[in-house]
């Protein structure tokens, strides 16, 4: 029987880097993703190594000034928001912002200042602080998420 709900121990960096590694291999667009946790819990660390694990040979910075940074990859589109900056969710109507949700991976941090305009999230994780390390709590709301759950490879 599944669980909609997967909690990780992150030790370091790396960690972090390969549990987005994992989370690739069971990725497929459409798939909107909802990133929570404090400033440098690793949101944008976990988003790199997705990125990266699908292709993406350059660098994979934070969209914090941008909004978003799109990467076109061999098997899908992949566009990292961070709305930490967004004043208002209605200037995610003014970018165009469910054009983005189409055929694509959508990795989106403080998804929380984008509510009333974004789609549900597929899967949500927590990046949450414990002492020296950190844990990422994986929880899915739709069939895609669980199914994402149920099949990630974690060791």
């Amino acid at each position: 029987m599944s669980k909609n709900t997967v909690t990780i121990s992150l030790a370091s960096e790396a960690a972090t880097i390969a549990l987005g590694s994992a989370l690739a291999q069971c990725l497929r667009a459409p798939l909107v993703i909802f990133l929570h946790g404090d400033l440098g819990a690793g949101k944008t660390t976990l988003v790199r190594g997705v990125i990266q694990a699908l292709g993406h040979q350059g660098a994979v910075k934070s969209p914090t000034y941008t909004l978003v940074e799109p990467y076109q990859l061999a098997q899908c589109d992949v566009y990292h928001f961070d709305l930490y900056r967004l004043a208002d969710p209605e200037e995610l109507e003014f970018m165009g912002i469910r054009d983005y949700f189409q055929d694509s991976i959508c990795c989106i941090e403080w998804s929380e200042k984008g509510q009333g305009v974004l789609p549900q999230a597929d899967l949500e994780i927590d990046m949450l602080y414990d002492e020296q390390q950190r844990n990422a709590c994986l929880r899915a709301n739709t069939k895609l998420g669980q199914h994402i759950l149920d099949h990630i490879s974690l060791g």
